[in-house]
């Protein structure tokens, strides 16, 4: 491949930084303007927030992740590119970049998350096939997540007639399960396989809660086939649910455990579906789609030095281990919300605390 852009490789080190996040690499650009005056003044950040130091890719390092994307088949989308979801970047902290191989078309036409067990009944991979196979012969896009199970089945389903998409929770090289090697590629041939996760990456627990998020992110709406009290699939459908997406579940037998999860959400307002067309009379157009569009970020970045010593120790005196919203933290400080913002950005980079989607922070364990 010819040698990439330097914007794209400042942007990529920024984004495989030690320390930030999504949230985290929206709000230093909104501060410094570039990558460069960001990576620049991470060090600073990173020492004033209680870490020592902080590791920062070299040019080369991610020279060479690009170089596997592009011998794998597959190519890097950061937010902002003219292909990247418009869906998808129009969540709060969205991912700054997606590695995708397959149809990049298929990430912006209309969509349909379906999800579930991974320990699925016969009547519930029927349900998911069956369900996946009518919204694609609908002209709809099925977004999964690959795992064992309703997943499998979804994917499965919408391939006999129209497109899928996968979003993997490890590298886009990476397949898990490993039974599921044959799919991801027929469903990089027919649809799209996305990562957010870098080339490479082998999935753990806790890259699956942002895989969710990349699957109700990329859908209109998401649908829950069989879930468990504690399922990843209720992650998925509660962050649908903050994105304002439209939440359907199927319903299932009071007697199956497997169940529980997904009964609980029509009780608490998610629509009940039977069919696809349960589904298609309630879906928004891309026009009405609209109302999912950015929410207003934060005010500029304007911090005075000499306020950030004593807010960063109000902070982690106000914050604890369940996620606290920051509009609440400056109301109850009096604080203004910049001084603040900075104070939070300074204590991630630090380790100290996660930055979440939604507006949210937490301490870290």
């Amino acid at each position: 491949m010819s040698r990439p852009a330097p914007a794209i490789v400042d942007r990529l080190r920024l984004i495989r930084t030690e320390g930030v996040g999504p949230i985290t690499y929206h709000r230093l650009l909104e501060r410094y303007g570039d990558p460069v005056a960001a990576l620049e003044a991470l060090p600073a950040l990173a020492r004033a927030g209680g870490r020592p130091s902080v590791r920062i890719p070299t040019a080369a390092e991610v020279t060479r992740e690009l170089e596997q994307v592009a011998a794998f088949g597959a190519r890097l989308l950061f937010i902002g590119d003219p292909d990247y979801p418009s869906l998808l970047a129009a969540t709060d902290g969205a991912p700054p970049v997606l590695a995708v191989k397959g149809d990049m078309a298929a990430l912006e036409r209309p969509a349909v998350a379906l999800v579930g067990a991974r320990n699925a009944s016969t009547n519930g991979r029927h349900m998911a096939d069956l369900l996946a196979y009518d919204l694609a012969s609908a002209g709809l896009v099925v977004v999964s997540g690959l795992a064992r199970g309703i997943d499998t089945a979804a994917h499965t389903g919408a391939l006999r007639v129209g497109q899928t998409v996968a979003a993997v929770a490890g590298g886009i090289d990476v397949t898990y399960p490993a039974e599921n090697a044959e799919l991801q590629r027929r469903i990089a041939e027919g649809g799209a396989v996305v990562a957010e996760a870098p080339f490479g990456t082998a999935p753990q627990a806790r890259h699956f809660p942002r895989r969710n998020r990349v699957i109700a992110g990329l859908a209109l709406a998401v649908i829950v086939v069989e879930a468990a009290p504690r399922s990843g699939s209720l992650i998925t459908a509660r962050l649908a649910a903050e994105m304002g997406r439209d939440l359907f579940a199927v319903p299932g037998s009071p007697l199956d455990p497997r169940c529980r999860g997904s009964n609980d959400l029509i009780r608490t307002g998610a629509h009940l579906v039977e069919s696809a067309s349960d589904v298609i009379a309630f879906l928004p157009t891309p026009q009405v789609a609209t109302r999912m569009g950015v929410a207003e970020g934060p005010e500029p970045f304007a911090p005075t030095p000499l306020d950030l010593g004593k807010v960063r120790e109000t902070m982690m005196e106000c914050l604890g281990f369940d996620p606290t919203d920051i509009d609440e933290l400056i109301r109850q400080n009096g604080l203004p919300s910049a001084v603040v913002h900075a104070a939070l950005l300074e204590l991630e980079l630090g380790g100290q605390v996660s930055i979440l989607p939604n507006n949210r922070v937490c301490l870290n364990a």
